[in-house]
């Protein structure tokens, strides 16, 4: 299993080098940002389970989305991700599906980005259908 964990460490520090080369600093910024969201976050709800927020908005500034956006990438796939493995390597809990909701905005304080937490609760598939 440490092995495991050591090659998904070495997959995701390559895949952040990668995002910095094509469009410099601020992914790997906004990565550590959002892993930090989850952290601070967590809620100890017994020795054996800790649960994280399960819905993160992610603002970008329009410059930056404009950025990452252009070459292609699936920003919200991408921090999806990260926020999975960020996860399970600290045995974290979701407080239920996770999403990660990027949108455009001119209003960022620090010019970059800002990123946002919360629970969403869980809506099971029955209740979806008594909707419908």
């Amino acid at each position: 299993m440490g092995a495991l964990t050591g090659l998904e460490r070495a997959l995701e520090q390559r895949w952040e080098a990668l995002w910095e080369r094509v469009v410099g600093r601020e992914p790997v910024e906004l990565l550590a940002a959002l892993r930090r969201e989850c952290d601070e976050h967590a809620v100890v709800c017994s020795e054996s389970l800790v649960v994280v927020p399960n819905a993160y908005d992610v603002e970008l500034d329009a410059s930056v989305h404009d950025e990452l956006t252009r070459h292609g990438s699936r920003i919200g796939q991408a921090l999806t991700d990260t926020l999975i493995r960020h996860a399970e390597h600290h045995g974290y809990a979701w407080a239920g599906p996770l999403t990660v909701h990027i949108t455009r905005s001119h209003e960022v304080p620090n010019g970059r980005y800002r990123i946002a937490s919360t629970v969403m609760r869980h809506v099971s598939a029955e209740a979806f259908e008594a909707v419908r």
